[in-house]
């Protein structure tokens, strides 16, 4: 659609005759990177949005409910529950109910080790995302720029007086991956700061319910 508009604007013939796949197909070999990124990128972020709603299916009584059960001295009972659950919390929760009996600062170390190692697949592939949305432009003005040197060639070997059409067609061919790239680079972008925040709030979840953990096996009995 963008791209077909920005050809029909250039008013040549052949350009209003050109669907989106042909002109995509003009861009030159550029594209191909171009293409094969924003496949990574869709595969990446759709990937990862999976993982993190995986991750928040902890139901807000978790902690109350593992609450319940240590107060009651069912240490058995809380790392079973854990288990039912496959999320960063429950994994936290259950590391640290493994460690009762110990040192305060002990559990509490076992359970940061944990929430490296979850924060670390929660962030897994983060930064193919970035890449993409920072390389995609750059290998779209690439594409641009091999793309005029071609068609400033061919206008210099042109004999006599340089036609409108092949101008205006060479420079509209060559601007297709500068298009391209901005697109798939722009969706990446957005792709990634929405992960991240997403990201951000699992880890808020996280921190919240290893306090309350904490403070649980801190209450007197």
């Amino acid at each position: 659609m963008v791209l077909a508009q920005i050809v029909a604007a250039t008013g040549t013939p052949e350009a209003d005759s050109l669907s989106v796949i042909e002109l995509a197909l003009k861009g030159g070999f550029m594209m191909i990177p171009i293409v094969l990124s924003s496949f990574v990128a869709v595969y990446v972020f759709v990937e990862r949005v999976l993982t993190i709603n995986k991750a928040n299916q902890s139901p807000d009584a978790f902690v109350g409910k593992i609450k319940e059960l240590v107060l009651k001295g069912d240490i058995s009972g809380a790392k079973l529950l854990c288990t039912q659950f496959d999320s960063p919390i429950a994994r936290m929760i259950e590391k640290g109910v493994s460690r009762i009996g110990s040192p305060l600062k002990n559990i509490e170390a076992s359970i940061e080790n944990v929430a490296k190692i979850e924060i670390f697949k929660l962030e897994k592939n983060l930064s193919v995302l970035a890449t993409v949305s920072g390389a995609a432009p750059m290998m779209g003005f690439l594409g641009t720029v091999i793309g005029m040197v071609e068609a400033f060639i061919a206008i210099a070997q042109e004999e006599g007086s340089v036609s409108p059409k092949l101008l205006s067609s060479g420079i509209y061919t060559a601007m297709i991956t500068t298009v391209a790239g901005l697109i798939v680079g722009i969706i990446a972008y957005l792709a990634y700061n929405y992960l991240v925040t997403r990201v951000s709030k699992v880890i808020h979840r996280m921190e919240y319910s290893s306090i309350e953990f904490i403070d649980l096996l801190q209450e007197p009995r």
